[in-house]
């Protein structure tokens, strides 16, 4: 429950900034549709859960994160060894990251970043294949940072669906945040658009009710379709 002394603390303020600042939620992604879906706010600021294990495991260095977030991934990972970079359009997920030690910067994934086309991992988790409203257009962009060897590894929704929609973000007050595209993927929408594009699903898994595919260049299919 919120006290009427703490609501005016929410009024005028993005409500995604608002819990980048505070590190809790709730907030929502709000769809033009009326849906509203709830983000894992708890899981973007905790240690890395037994799903998110099961990505780090699939890692190689160097590692680029696109949509980074507060960093939980990029920090693990550097946690591990490896190199590791986040990039994110909120300057205080940034500076979240970079607090706590990790690496990041302040860029969009379609801006010119550091050792592009050398990348060995390529992450795309948290739903953060919605970037930009158009997946065919993220992933030829992460083709092109990723290296000829390199994987991408990708995060989907749990149903068969491809969705590019209009969201922002709102807080259980109703107040909202800057409108901006965003798109909904399932595993087999994203398995279309990777032949698309020349990919190969190298490796596919879930864990829990959260559902991950591995793309490249080359190699055979392995694992559980999702």
């Amino acid at each position: 429950m919120t006290t009427d002394e703490e609501a005016p603390s929410h009024a005028g303020t993005d409500p995604y900034a608002h819990i980048l600042r505070s590190g809790h939620g709730p907030v929502y992604l709000r769809l033009t549709d009326g849906r509203r879906i709830r983000m894992p706010v708890h899981r973007w600021y905790a240690q890395p859960t037994v799903a998110d294990e099961s990505v780090l495991n699939r890692c190689v260095g160097p590692v680029l994160d696109v949509g980074c977030g507060p960093g939980r991934l990029c920090r693990a990972l550097l946690g591990r060894g490896f190199p590791a970079l986040g990039v994110d359009v909120a300057p205080l997920a940034v500076a979240h990251t970079v607090a706590l030690g990790g690496r990041a910067l302040c860029r969009s994934v379609f801006d010119r970043l550091p050792a592009e086309g050398g990348w060995q991992t390529v992450l795309l988790i948290d739903g953060n294949i919605g970037i930009g409203g158009d997946p065919h257009a993220l992933l030829r962009r992460c083709v092109q940072l990723v290296s000829p060897t390199g994987v991408l590894l990708v995060e989907v929704g749990p149903h068969d669906v491809e969705e590019p929609c209009t969201a922002w973000f709102e807080n259980v007050h109703g107040h909202r945040g800057p409108v901006f595209p965003w798109a909904r993927l399932g595993a087999p929408a994203l398995r279309r658009i990777a032949r698309d594009l020349a990919l190969g699903v190298t490796d596919q898994w879930r864990s829990g009710r959260r559902c991950f595919l591995a793309l490249g260049r080359q190699g055979p299919s392995s694992g559980h379709p999702c």
